[in-house]
């Protein structure tokens, strides 16, 4: 059953008039706080696709087997779906295996075949058709929402049996006494911006599980956890990501080709940067387009969000959108990582799948279908053992013999190709002599220890970028965009974007990214989270003038932050349940 977050106990009627008063808040104490515990068989952290995708078929392995499995996933979005961002183009490989009568299923959100595809090269004024690599084929694939999908697998888990909390953010994990994951702490709601508990404060639930599944998506912060304390990366690459950005447009019929699938890769991004831009049509008229930006960029000038509208200003954009609507705005990052930047999947009591691991196929733009079948096959390893030790490690040891690993280990040299001092053109060459001739046949494997902050230069080693002003309605400033999301947080709770505390380290973090790197935050964030602004003498955490202001009620959850920043001291955590963006396209 999909519940809403929310007190459930006995209401009770005022009986007599008070004269109000205003209590005195005290400070919450997580080590003492009473919380309510539940036992459960698996728990969940993500109804994403790959989250989903688990409790659907340990359900079904429950029907199969004739063993009762209690399966509970938690949601840090109002519902399911509204945290979820993509393109996108699915590939239904995945689908098809779990649901293989997919089709009949009512109110099925895979009604728009892919029917062209296309590769195209930009300079500022002209459109250029390139070589399609064949793993970029959308034969037989759909063009859809990927947060009505999600909402529409949600559904069918509910009536399945598998139990979802939308609204419930995992906040953290539970440890048993050998060290083992035990399951996970939810938020606690209800807490002002200093900590103190409020009139309406709820301390978070602790679910006590067999088995954990992490399914939080890329950069998850239970997953970076449970990464960094068992150091599942010690034989593996940093995880590098890109930004993309990503809008929804009511097109013209004139313009309006169903099916079309369209990417492009230059301009306004330069030689030195890895990116590229999709153009979706999707179903009625709708029509998804955005721009990837590699979150390796080494310019701190650089603003994914200003390159997207800029890129829109572009001829072959400007016919497409001419007459059009602009419905939906969002943006989150993605993994780019690859075969080798993959982790050790299992843990004691639990395992990291879908993008909480890393699956997508960089060169097909695709990870959906990878994520799902993460899920597939660590349901089937959760139900063994269940009836076991709770070891996990048969999971990563069958995802190594299925497709996913044969997909992934073929492409794992393209996109490392293009970190190399030939920029865009040597990582064109090389991936068109790969994927059309190598095809992954070949005994090296490109390496790389050096993390998407770490490829950002100083501000004096770079040209500062002029971008320019908005001309709407083909482009706007980003609070205008903004608003397109419907993001909502309480303001009065803790900010859950976290420097290291005391006004020294602010006042660090301000002089480093200032002085040395010029401001990044402040261009980076697709939802304008982070100024650099003028302080008042009055400011202790200030320097040379300057102080940081996070204005975390804009957050859109892409954790961006958490990666690019130069200094390595924000810590994305999640806010109360059911902030957030609310995307429906």
């Amino acid at each position: 059953m999909i519940r809403a977050r929310g007190y459930c106990g006995p209401s009770y009627a005022r009986l007599l008039h008070t004269t109000p008063f205003k209590r005195q808040r005290t400070s919450f104490d997580p080590v003492s706080v009473d919380r309510v515990e539940d036992e459960v068989d698996v728990c969940i952290v993500g109804a994403g696709p790959a989250g989903l995708s688990a409790a659907i078929r340990l359900k079904q392995l429950e029907r199969e087997r004739g063993r009762d499995v209690r399966v509970v996933v938690l949601e840090k979005g109002a519902e399911v779906g509204s945290h979820i961002l993509s393109g996108a183009v699915i590939e239904p490989r995945a689908l098809n295996e779990l649901l293989p009568e997919w089709n009949a299923i009512p109110g099925h959100p895979l009604t728009q075949p892919a029917s062209s595809s296309s590769m195209r090269f930009l300079t500022s004024k002209s459109s250029i058709r390139m070589p399609h690599p064949p793993q970029m084929s959308n034969k037989g694939n759909y063009i859809l929402s990927l947060s009505q999908f999600t909402a529409w697998l949600g559904g069918i888990a509910d009536e399945m049996g598998v139990e979802v909390y939308p609204g419930f953010a995992g906040a953290g994990l539970v440890y048993g006494d050998q060290g083992e994951v035990r399951g996970v702490t939810t938020n606690e709601v209800g807490l002002d911006r200093q900590g103190r508990m409020k009139d309406n404060f709820e301390a978070g639930m602790r679910f006590l599980a067999k088995v954990t599944l992490l399914a939080e998506g890329a950069h998850g912060s239970l997953s970076k956890s449970v990464i960094n304390r068992f150091d599942l990366r010690r034989n593996a690459d940093p995880q590098t990501y890109g930004m993309g950005i990503k809008e929804v447009w009511r097109v013209d019929q004139s313009q309006y080709r169903p099916g079309e699938v369209v990417h492009t890769m230059g301009w306004p991004l330069d030689w030195k940067t890895y990116g590229g831009g999709w153009v979706y049509h999707m179903a009625d008229r709708m029509v998804s387009l955005g721009l990837v930006v590699g979150l390796d960029y080494a310019n701190p000038y650089l603003s994914p969000y200003r390159e997207l509208q800029r890129m829109k200003h572009h001829p072959y954009f400007a016919k497409l959108l001419a007459n059009g609507e602009r419905i939906a705005y969002g943006g989150r990052t993605l993994n780019e990582g690859g075969l080798q930047s993959i982790p050790k999947l299992h843990f004691p009591g639990g395992a990291l799948i879908g993008c909480s691991a890393g699956f997508v196929n960089v060169p097909k733009i695709k990870g959906t279908h990878n994520a799902m079948k993460s899920g597939m096959v660590a349901a089937e390893a959760a139900f063994g053992a269940l009836e076991g030790s709770s070891d996990m490690s048969v999971y990563e040891e069958s995802l190594k013999k299925s497709w996913v690993w044969d997909e992934l280990r073929e492409v794992r040299n393209l996109r490392p190709s293009f970190n190399t001092p030939l920029g865009i053109w040597g990582g064109i060459a090389y991936s068109g002599l790969d994927s059309l001739i190598l095809k992954g046949r070949v005994p090296w494997t490109f390496r790389s220890k050096t993390s998407d902050s770490a490829h950002t230069k100083r501000a004096s080693e770079c040209t500062p970028i002029v971008y320019p002003p908005p001309q709407p309605p083909l482009s706007t400033d980003i609070l205008t965009s903004l608003t397109l999301t419907a993001t909502n947080h309480a303001e009065d709770q803790p900010v859950h974007l976290r420097l290291p505390p005391g006004l020294d380290a602010h006042r660090a973090h301000v002089q480093k990214n200032v002085g040395e790197y010029a401001g990044l935050l402040g261009r980076a964030c697709p939802a304008a989270v982070y100024e650099y602004v003028d302080a008042s003498e009055k400011d202790k955490d200030a320097w040379e003038g300057k102080k940081l202001v996070i204005n975390s009620q804009n957050c859109i959850h892409c954790k961006l932050c958490d990666i690019k920043v130069p200094t390595q001291d924000i810590t994305w955590t999640v806010p109360e349940g059911g902030g957030g963006p609310k995307y429906s396209m």
